[in-house]
């Protein structure tokens, strides 16, 4: 049985790593997807050509989730290609490292502009599409950072954090028109990233982590089919933790 089967699923950041694997997980489980990228377009492409052969609609869209303008003529596009809307997951992110001593005004509104504007723009728009379906569920992605905060990180954290809060308030706020919105806050997770550090660097981190290993991209985006799914029909407003028992 295929847990999204004819469903329309919208997902930003979706060329690679954490976004690409919830692409992929939707498409398998019989969904038809937009997803978005910024600059990966030949990836981008290559993904919704590979996935388009399970049987169902993939299709790629070059859109920054960052403005507001571009936001809404995605989801008004995405809905006229695909003929509705029943899930939007907010997976585009970014990260700007650095000290608060030594942290720009720059470098602060892009991460803030990119992982909170972004979950804000989409969202908005997708309102009254996922209304028009009967409800549906949308999915944004925080992360442990956003709950634990971290050093050198306070744009980042301060990005994630707001998600949490942000979907608790359309939690409750869109409920009584049966759209769902819960929020997945990956721990370390196998990406290019993780791959660049160095042995000491990644075994300090793993030291760290009761299950003695990073998470998998697709590891999350079962997550994000649970939460797409009627399976979890009675769960909105809710913060799920996929991080091996880091944070808990």
């Amino acid at each position: 049985m295929k847990l999204l089967k004819n469903k329309i699923a919208l997902v930003t950041g979706g060329s690679r790593g954490i976004g690409a694997a919830i692409v992929r997980r939707f498409a398998e489980q019989g969904a038809n997807v937009a997803f978005t990228y910024r600059s990966s377009a030949a990836s981008a492409e290559a993904l919704a050509t590979e996935l388009s052969a399970l049987g169902v609609q993939v299709k790629a869209y070059a859109s920054d989730a960052a403005s507001f303008s571009e936001a809404e003529a995605l989801i008004n596009t995405v809905v006229a290609d695909f003929g509705g809307l029943h899930i939007l997951v907010n997976n585009a992110g970014i990260t700007a490292d650095t000290l608060m001593l030594r942290m720009s005004e720059e470098q602060w509104d892009k991460v803030i502009d990119t992982n909170l504007k972004s979950v804000f723009n989409l969202s908005k728009h997708a309102i009254r599409p996922l209304m028009k379906a009967g409800g549906g569920s949308i999915i944004n992605l925080s992360s442990i950072v956003g709950i634990t905060g971290n050093a050198g990180q306070a744009n980042y954290a301060a990005s994630k954090a707001g998600i949490i809060g942000f979907s608790k308030s359309m939690a409750k706020e869109m409920g009584s028109r049966n759209i769902r919105c819960n929020v997945i806050a990956p721990g370390f997770i196998e990406t290019d990233m993780t791959d660049a550090l160095d042995e000491k660097t990644r075994e300090a981190y793993l030291s760290g982590i009761p299950l003695k290993r990073f998470g998998k991209g697709e590891e999350v985006a079962d997550a994000c089919v649970f939460l797409a799914s009627d399976l979890s029909s009675y769960v909105s407003g809710q913060t799920l933790t996929v991080c091996g028992a880091l944070h808990t």
